[in-house]
């Protein structure tokens, strides 16, 4: 990614996990998972479904706890100190986080109470992520009327008004238009430059993981199967490998390939119920 600030090597990592495990009954869905992300970096998790990457980031946002294993979030233990870990870090889940029958200033002024600002202070955040999102000719319609790309630049606004360390993002663009696709990049690329926001993402699109991430992860089976900068990744694979080979090389499978405000609610309810 053009313009990420180089990771200092003697900073400690923004994220680490140490053999992280989640059990659900008999299924495994992460098996000794072991990662460091440095600071300042955009960090990418690949894998099929059900390789466990959800997963990964639901217990890194303290919204599922760990069978065994551990992992520390800007410095804090997830399991020990939930709540430190929770105002450190700004969520973007697959599903809706906006509420489509409030405007775009209502849904930002609700999240920024919610993070405990006020007065002039959550003003200021509000119209600061109004203007971040793009959306301040818009800030008064109803979210409901807002295309996909709309939505989920809104959405990294509210996660994001609190001024977070690190940013969780899982499958940012999907069900987008290249358009907003690109757009929403764009915002992310901006965090990360000008704020030196640690951001990690889910996705399946490898274009998005090639232009975006400066690092990635491949899961496979709730197993890390590889780590790495994109180009070094690809040239593992061998001459003239792109990402998707880069996929289905470590992890055995073929990438499976939406807006309005009901198609991106439809689209992401979708990729939820396969996992």
């Amino acid at each position: 990614m053009n313009g990420t600030p180089t990771p200092n090597s003697n900073e400690a990592p923004a994220i680490v996990t140490e053999q992280l495990t989640k059990r659900f009954g008999s299924v495994v869905a992460l098996d000794g998972f072991s990662l460091a992300i440095a600071k300042g970096q955009i960090f990418g998790l690949l894998g099929p479904n059900g390789a466990g990457k959800s997963t990964t980031i639901k217990i890194l946002t303290t919204l599922l706890d760990a069978s065994s294993g551990s992992a520390r979030v800007a410095g804090f233990d997830v399991a020990r100190s939930p709540v430190e870990v929770r105002r450190r870090i700004g969520y973007v889940p697959q599903l809706l986080s906006a509420d489509g029958a409030l405007t775009a200033r209502e849904n930002l002024d609700l999240s920024a109470r919610l993070h405990g600002l006020h007065g002039a202070r959550r003003k200021e955040r509000v119209q600061e992520a109004l203007a971040f999102a793009g959306l301040g000719n818009v800030a008064d319609h109803l979210v409901r009327t807002y295309s996909g790309g709309m939505i989920r630049r809104l959405e990294v606004a509210q996660a994001t008004l609190h001024h977070p360390e690190i940013l969780f993002l899982d499958e940012p663009t999907i069900g987008l238009d290249p358009m907003a696709r690109k757009t929403v990049w764009e915002r992310l690329e901006q965090l990360c430059q000008d704020h030196q926001v640690t951001i990690l993402i889910t996705t399946h699109d490898m274009e998005e993981a090639d232009v975006l991430c400066d690092c990635l992860a491949v899961l496979h089976e709730g197993r890390l199967a590889v780590v790495g900068k994109p180009e070094e990744l690809k040239s593992q694979v061998g001459p003239g490998a792109d990402l998707n080979d880069v996929f289905a090389h470590f992890s055995g499978a073929v990438i499976e390939h939406g807006g309005s405000y009901r198609n991106i609610r439809e689209s992401r309810s979708a990729i939820r119920r396969l996992g």
